[in-house]
Parts: structure tokens; sequence; C-alpha cells
């Protein structure tokens, strides 16, 4: 008997070690055919299709000269543009697009004189313009980009709380946010940039127009692949021109082609089917346009790798579609009295909310809470409520189990190299952990501690030295807040190319910290939440320069000096512009200088700063039961991830839950319009054109995607600058189509109610 159960338990172990086998091989399968798929998207990016040549120059006089310039520009156009109404933002795409003839004519008429500088030389003209050299003029000019988040702040500041700083101030502060993004993005650079199945989809456009514009291997690329003959050079520029003549239609000539909701057109004053099928105020459940613009509003779908994008559309059709439509049609938190979908709050009349009627400059921005109680507590449309606050809570519990869950074992590896890291990297000790895989020496680890410990020292003495209300240990709080959400929200962006949002977040917790300072609640928010997003953009390049085989300590001083010059012309441009422009900042400005965006920031940060989240939460209209979603997102990822575990080839594997709960972070002002169209269309590229034509799609799906997002940024800025002429032509034409109706709600408010009579549910 017991030579039976010994035999037995035998048999047990031997069937559980094999079932063991069989479920490591399928997880190594799994991972086997994902490193085939990133280095499948990496060639067809032209990554890897070129071996790499140390000899070419990379800090030229040609390079400086071209992205200084690109810098100055750029930062400055967009921040006088981020004051308008349109704006317009300058991507960097133009840029690497524009920089390509002018460094080409550098190179076709500069001579090649060697100029003498003590004991260093330059030269004129190293040679053929190289990608090394475009790529870093990219990423200068990317900076320009960054500048205009803090630019709004600082607007916000000076023209709707009347607290003018000055230019220490204003440098001191951007700089500071500026470091800190940087020096995030450096001091986690071995997590999220250095690993190679974090492939950072952003830049394959990138690399896909530079390899392109320089004709790189295009002979091996004709070879390689069985589908049309036409190079990629030559494709690029017929997709430009298409591009580019199609641009006109729908944002000018028949304008119904971007919003092409044809239920709407026959039935234009029914409530019902603008709620269904409205683009701008309804649910966009026929996602139809002919407008690029309002495809890539979330970002290129064709970037977007196809598991990404599916997370996201089954949280729009989950939480949107199905979940939103029954809280608004049972009317949740009285939503069904609102708008179905607006970036607005409103009172309990259903009017806009006029947030001037209980905060003001009169009372020093302070809450009058009298007027408040007479007045009325804020109301949500049911979309800006359960995407901005409840998923967005889900969100931020659900970031920080899953890092734990899927890259614990990484970060602790990390955490205990970097003492090692920090010594070697000090003068004087060996190279042997500072090189790069080329042999380039690499950029310590402690330049960035001492980068950060500058910024936090120049970020505590503007708030200290300067009333805004934001104390030491706000500046402090707001850098750990940054800290903790970093690598998650890295992680998530260096996979998907999508970004989560913590901005919501670092509000919140400011107007718990600092309540009734709304200076305070401005700052906290640039600070944890702008520099993350900066940090992204700063990675991004740094994995774009990995891939361009760019020296790391040469990407490092054009980094620096990109900071400091598109800083010093973002604040040129805009102290310019609001001591200047006629009217700037209200609705009398001269062609369309209202500050939208640093209007919207004021609002809510009246909101979180002068009413605060403790009257916010605590009201009777319900909206404490946001804060069940914390803990709705710690848990939904613990058993995902132990199905994906147990099941390695089933779904599950691509079930991402941060991307479930965050990937809506536009919706609103996005719409499901926005969100349902790039899906299908980056499904129809990632998916079905990948696996039927994979040739056409490896050959042209990035290029495609940057002669789209190139022509579109150029379409805008002639748009613009022809926008007057523009509109008056196309109202004596009679091209405008209105389809929206006045209200779009099923319910009204029955009277006009004040905030105590609502509160105590009296009729």
């Amino acid at each position: 008997m017991e030579i039976k159960e010994t035999r037995q338990n035998e048999a047990n172990e031997a069937n559980s070690k094999d079932v063991q086998n069989i479920r490591e091989k399928e997880v190594q399968e799994s991972s086997d055919s994902d490193v085939d798929s990133q280095i499948d998207m990496l060639r067809a990016a032209g990554i890897g299709i070129a071996e790499d040549d140390p000899t070419e120059p990379v800090l030229t006089l040609r390079m400086w000269v071209l992205g200084i310039a690109f810098c100055i520009v750029v930062s400055g156009l967009n921040t006088l543009y981020t004051l308008r109404t349109p704006s317009l933002t300058i991507s960097g795409s133009v840029v690497l697009l524009l920089a390509y003839p002018l460094g080409k004519l550098w190179e076709k008429t500069i001579p090649n004189w060697v100029v003498p500088l003590g004991i260093y030389s330059f030269e004129l003209n190293p040679g053929p313009f190289n990608t090394k050299e475009h790529t870093l003029i990219y990423i200068m000019s990317n900076l320009s980009i960054y500048v205009r988040l803090g630019a709004d702040v600082l607007t916000e500041q000076q023209m709707f709380y009347g607290y003018k700083a000055g230019w220490g101030f204003q440098i001191l502060i951007t700089l500071a946010t500026f470091l800190v993004g940087f020096c995030l993005a450096g001091i986690f650079r071995a997590i999220i940039v250095v690993p190679q199945e974090l492939i950072w989809p952003g830049v394959l456009s990138v690399t896909a127009l530079t390899t392109t514009l320089h004709h790189v291997k295009q002979e091996q690329v004709q070879s390689r692949y069985e589908t049309w003959k036409i190079s990629r050079y030559a494709f690029f520029t017929m997709a430009c021109c298409i591009s580019f003549c199609w641009y006109w239609f729908p944002d000018f000539i028949f304008p119904a082609l971007s919003y092409f909701s044809f239920p709407c057109w026959i039935k234009p004053e029914s409530k019902v089917v603008n709620q269904i099928f409205g683009m701008s105020s309804g649910m966009g459940l026929l996602p139809i346009t002919f407008d690029w613009s309002q495809i890539s509003y979330v970002g290129s779908p064709l970037l977007i790798p196809s598991w990404a994008i599916l997370n996201v559309f089954i949280s729009l059709v989950f939480w949107i579609w199905i979940v939103s439509v029954a809280c608004y049609y049972t009317n949740v938190w009285n939503t069904g009295y609102l708008p179905f979908q607006s970036s607005k709050v409103f009172d309990n009349t259903g009017g806009v909310y006029k947030v001037k009627k209980i905060v003001n400059a009169a009372s020093g921005y302070k809450l009058d809470v009298k007027k408040y109680l007479a007045y009325s507590p804020v109301y949500m449309p049911i979309t800006y409520a359960l995407n901005m606050y409840g998923l967005s809570f889900a969100t931020l519990s659900a970031l920080l189990v899953w890092v734990i869950l899927e890259k614990r074992h990484v970060m602790a590896d990390a955490a205990r190299r970097v003492p090692h890291l920090i010594i070697e990297s000090l003068p004087g000790r060996s190279r042997e952990y500072s090189e790069d895989e080329r042999g380039d020496p690499d950029v310590p680890l402690w330049w960035y501690l001492i980068g950060c410990i500058l910024a936090l020292c120049m970020a505590i003495f503007a708030v200290e030295w300067w009333n805004v209300e934001l104390r030491w240990y706000g500046v402090l709080l707001a850098c750990l807040v940054a800290l903790v959400f970093y690598p998650p929200l890295a992680l998530v962006y260096a996979t998907s190319n999508l970004k989560i949002n913590i901005d919501i977040f670092c509000r919140i917790v400011a107007g718990f910290v600092f309540e009734g300072k709304v200076l305070a609640n401005i700052w906290f928010f640039d600070i944890g939440y702008i520099t993350t997003i900066k940090g992204l953009y700063f990675a991004q390049d740094m994995k774009l320069a990995y891939y361009c085989h760019i020296p790391q300590r040469k990407l490092f001083l054009v980094q620096c000096v990109g900071m400091v010059v598109g800083t010093l012309s973002s604040l040129g441009i805009l102290n310019w512009a609001l001591g200047h422009i006629k009217g700037v900042c209200t609705s009398a400005a001269v062609n369309g200088f209202s500050c939208p965006y640093s209007s919207t920031h004021f609002n809510t940060s009246l909101i979180w700063g002068a009413v605060g989240p403790r009257r916010y939460f605590s009201n009777q209209i319900g909206y404490s039961a946001f804060l069940y979603f914390f803990i709705l997102g710690a848990i939904l990822p613990i058993p995902v991830y132990y199905l994906s575990r147990r099941y390695p080839k089933s779904f599950w594997k691509r079930v991402h839950i941060p991307l479930f709960l965050g990937g809506l972070n536009y919706l609103p002002p996005a719409t499901g319009m926005n969100y349902g169209s790039w899906a299908v269309v980056g499904l129809t590229f990632g998916w079905v054109i990948r696996s039927r034509m994979h040739g056409w799609w490896s050959k042209y799906n990035f290029v495609l995607s940057s002669a789209m997002d190139s022509t579109l940024a150029i379409g805008k800025v002639v748009l613009i600058l022809t926008s007057r002429r523009a509109g008056n032509l196309q109202n004596e034409l009679g091209l405008t189509l209105s389809c929206s109706i006045g209200k779009t709600h099923v319910r009204a408010f029955s009277s006009e109610r004040s905030a105590l009579e609502y509160l105590h549910g009296r009729e």
C-alpha cells in the first residue's frame, strides 16, 4: 500500500513538473512571438536596417544653427498660438520635414572651411547632412512643445489671477519643471529606455521618415517586401500631396465631412437622435469621419499596437456606450438634466456654472461660503464625471498594483543597482559599467541627481520668494507624486504610445493640503503633473537617440541647451504677447487671442482650489461614490495577472487594466466619434492590413503616418494664417453646416431652486 502511494506521489510530481514545463514553454513561445513582432515593427520603421557609422559627425555647426533656430521659432510660435482660438501647434513632424531641405541646402552651398577656435577648430560644412544631425535638430525643437505646457499656467496666474511675478519667477519655475522631468527620465532610464521590449511606438514615424528622406538602404527595402514597387520616398511625397489637398475639404470646403453624422441631419430636432449619434455632445455611436485631425485627435492610430487599441475601444464600449448611457437615462447624480457629454460643469438650473458668482477678484479669490450655499453646488455631465474622476481614481490605484505585479523584479533590481551605479560613475572610478554597447561614454547617474537637486532648489526658492501660496513642503510633495507615478506612466507610454493623466489627482491633493489657495493649486499641478508629461517626452527622445546611435552625452548636451533656449524664447514671446496684444485673454481680444487653455485651467483651479475637494465630495449629490473606484482599480489587475500567467496564450495576455481604465483620458473634450474612428482606422491598419498585406504594411505604414501628421500640421498653419478671409469666403459660399440643436438634455430643471433647497431635496 505504501509502495503504491509512493509511486502515485511520484507520478503526481512528474505530472506536475510536466504541466509546469508546458506552461513555461507556452510563456516562452508567447514571449518569442512578442519579440518577433517587435523586431518586425522596428524593421518596418527603418531601425536596424543599416549598420551604424561611428565616424559620422554629430555636434556640427549645421546642427547647432538649425536646431537653435528651430527651437527659438517653434517655441515662440507655439507659445503665442496657445493663447489663440483656435489654437495651433507646430509639431515636431513639421520641423523634421522642413529641416531636411535646409540641411541639404547647407551641404550644397556652404564651403568646407575649417575655422580655428583656440585649441579647437570646427568645420563649416563637415559633409553630407546625416540622420544623426537631423534627429538632434528634431529633438531640440521638440522641446518647444513642452514649454507651452508651463506657459498656460503662467498666463493663468498673470491674466486671470492678476499676479505678475516677473521674469525671475518665470525663468526659475519653468527651468525647474523642465529639469525635474529631464531628471526623472534620466534616473529611470535603465527601466524605461534601455530595455529592448519597450519600443516607444511614438518615435517609429520619426525613424521611418528620416531613413526615407536620407534614402538609407532603400535598395534593400525595395527587394525585401513583395508589394508595390514605388519607393518609400515617392510614396511619402505622393501621400503628402494628396493629404494636403484633401485637408481643405473637411476643414474648409465641406465641414460636414469632418462630422459625418447623417442621422442628425435627417432628424436635427430630435434629442434622442442627437444623444445617440451626436458627435459633439452625444455618444458618437456611428464614428464616421473623413477628417484626419478628428481621427488622430488621440494620436496617430497607425503607430499604436492593435492590442492597445482594442483595450481602449473595449473601454469606450463598456464605460461610455453602456455604463454612461445607463447612468444618464436613470438620472444618476442628476446627470439626466445635463448634456450627455461636455467638458463644462453646471449649476442646479442646468446652466453653465458661473464660478465668478462665488469666487472673484474682489474676494481675493477666496470662496464666499454664503454665496456658494445660495447659488449651487457643482454638477457634472456623466461622461465628464465618470471618466475624469471615477476612472481616473481607478487608474491611479491600478497603475501601482499593475507595476507591483508585472514589474516588481525589474524595479527591485534597478533600486539595488542605484548605489553601485552612483559609485562607479564618480570621477576616477572604473568605466566598466558606464559605457553603452557602442563604447561611447554614458551619462553618469549622478549628473541627473545633481540636476534634480538643482531643480528642487530653484522651485523652492521661487515659491518661497514670490507669494504664490505654495510652500516648500508643497514642492516636495508634488515631486513625490511625480516620482511615484512616473515609472508606471512611462512603462504604459513606452509600450502603447498612450498617456494616462494624473492631473485631477494633483488638483485634489493640492485642494486638501492647501485648501482655499488657488495659486498653490495651479503650481502644485504644474510641478506634480506637467513635470511627468515633460519626463515622458524626454524619455521618448532618449529612446529615439538610442535607435539612431547618437551618443548619450551628446544628447544630454543638446537637451540641456534646448531647455534653456526654449525657455527664454517662450517667456520672451509670452511677456510680449500679454503686454502688447489688445484685450488679450478676454472675449474682446483681437484675432482670437482669448487664452482658451488658461481660461479652462482657471475655472478648474477655482473649483479645486477655492471650493475644494472637501465640499465637492461631501455634498449630497453623491460624488463621494467615486472614491470607491480606488478599490475597483486596485482589485482588477490581480485576477487578470493570474489568468494571464495561467493561460499565457489566451486573450488575457493582451488585457491591460491601466489602459482599460485610463485610456479614455482625452474624453472630454474628445468624443466617442474621435475614439471610435481612431480605433477603426488603427485596427484596420494594425490588424487587418498587417496580417493580410504584411509587405505593404511593413514598407509604407509608418511613412504614411508621417505624411498624414506632417501635412495636417502644415495645413493648419496655412488655414490659421488665412482664417479671416477663409471664414468670410466660407460664409459667402454657404459651406457651413449646422447639425446641432440647442438643448440635448433628457429633462429640464423645473425651477430656479437654491443650493440649500436642492441639497435638502425640496420641490
